[in-house]
């Protein structure tokens, strides 16, 4: 149940192409899902009863389950209470960090220039079920949503015979104004068009499986998503110093989300690369979910690679772009000064990747398949449309009436140059 050993320089095309060209998974199923989001869409609750017993195998009553997650919250036992309080309290200071202020500023000849913030008002928030309860979710998607300031958070959650209670807590304690038990591309398309109980949003965040992706890709356009995100991914960077038992873990762990999940570790030091491969057939043939861990781990995009050099490692770890990526080197600063593209960063042999999952307040919520080169994570600003400002003076339109007039007329808009001299005029 271990990993390949390979060199980086021994990758061929096909290797690399599994490496780089990482990808959802949703193409082979877009069809299907099309015919789900249209149903929702001109039957409205009907269809989401309809799918929710074929695909969850649960006859639902009411659909909105919000009181049920303060019951939950009341019953749930004591540490695991304190111990959802305590995250969410760690992901709410990071997120009240992020709070964009509106600014003013006065330029040269009479330009006052600035930005203002404002939340968006009805958000939705996915929050998976299946085959692991994820409470984690639930804080990391509403607690900056809440923050930022959004006037309504929808939360849908798959449905089950008995719903996971921590799961339910933890939405209460993030701050959801209502919860639905509804799941799969059928809760997606609710959010996205409303039905007579769902209401709709403006846009729509969390992790899913490839049918919750490919339902966010049918209705992108009509609502707004987070991302396309897909099975979870992590890339351990070690040198001769790092502890392979550690480097194991974070790959081990990983590879217990999903089947297809990514797990890359890649050293310049062969010692320590081969002690990687050691550690990780040990410690996955102890763990639980042994067998996703182990499908996992024998994915074309997962492996231990030897590199000639740090910077072999580095700049395969900067094209990987990782969702996760974890340092542990003498010296990880320095290696993290030339990696841009990645979700999130662990520094260190005491920042498991498990701590950024949960309690440290950074958000797990993050960039797949290489998106990581483009874009961030989920975080406040998910939450928040900016607009810009400006007030010319008089004199501050004329300082820059030829420029605005001379370029208007070389488009062919003679309107907007006349909407200047109608001013100067004056």
């Amino acid at each position: 149940m271990s990993v390949d050993l390979e060199e980086i320089q021994e990758l061929g095309p096909v290797d690399r192409t599994a490496f780089f060209e990482r990808d959802a998974g949703i193409e082979a199923i877009r069809g299907d899902v099309s015919e789900i989001v249209d149903r929702v869409r001109e039957e409205g609750d009907v269809a989401v009863r309809e799918f929710t017993s074929e695909f969850d195998g649960v006859e639902v009553g009411n659909l909105e389950i919000t009181d049920e997650c303060e019951r939950a919250y009341d019953e749930l036992e004591g540490d695991v209470r304190e111990a959802i309080e305590t995250a969410a309290a760690n992901v709410r200071e990071f997120h009240e960090a992020q709070v964009p202020a509106d600014w003013r500023e006065t330029f040269d000849e009479g330009r006052e220039l600035g930005r203002r913030f404002r939340p968006l008002e009805r958000v939705g928030v996915y929050v998976p079920g299946g085959s692991a309860a994820y409470p984690s979710s639930a804080i990391m998607g509403v607690v900056p949503a809440v923050v930022a300031g959004v006037e309504h958070v929808t939360v849908v959650t798959p449905p089950a015979e008995e719903l996971n209670p921590v799961t339910l807590a933890a939405i209460h304690v993030a701050g959801a104004d209502a919860v639905y038990s509804v799941g799969g591309a059928q809760a997606i398309a609710a959010l996205a068009y409303g039905t007579e109980t769902v209401t709709r949003v403006q846009k729509i965040v969390g992790p899913g499986n490839r049918w919750v992706t490919a339902a966010k890709a049918e209705v992108q356009g009509d609502v707004e998503i987070d991302m396309l995100a897909g099975p979870s991914e992590v890339v351990v960077v070690a040198d001769e110093t790092a502890d392979p038992e550690l480097v194991a873990s974070e790959l081990v762990a990983q590879a217990e989300h999903d089947p297809n999940a990514s797990v890359v570790a890649v050293t310049d030091d062969e010692a320590t690369a081969k002690a990687v491969v050691e550690a990780v057939d040990e410690q996955a043939s102890a763990r639980e979910r042994k067998e996703i861990i182990r499908e996992a781990l024998e994915n074309d995009a997962s492996g231990v690679l030897l590199a000639r050099s740090m910077s072999e490692a580095i700049l395969f770890t900067e094209e990987y772009a990782p969702e996760h990526l974890s340092i542990i080197a003498d010296d990880d600063e320095r290696v993290l000064e030339r990696i841009d593209s990645a979700g999130s960063v662990f520094l260190g042999p005491n920042t498991p990747v498990a701590a950024g999952d949960y309690a440290s307040g950074t958000n797990h919520v993050l960039p797949t398949n290489a998106s990581a080169r483009v874009t961030g994570g989920l975080s406040v600003e998910t939450f928040v449309r900016s607009s810009t400002v400006q007030r010319l003076s008089g004199e501050g339109l004329a300082e820059i009436s030829e420029t605005i007039t001379t370029l208007a007329e070389a488009e062919g808009l003679e309107a907007h140059a006349e909407s200047v001299r109608k001013r100067l005029d004056r």
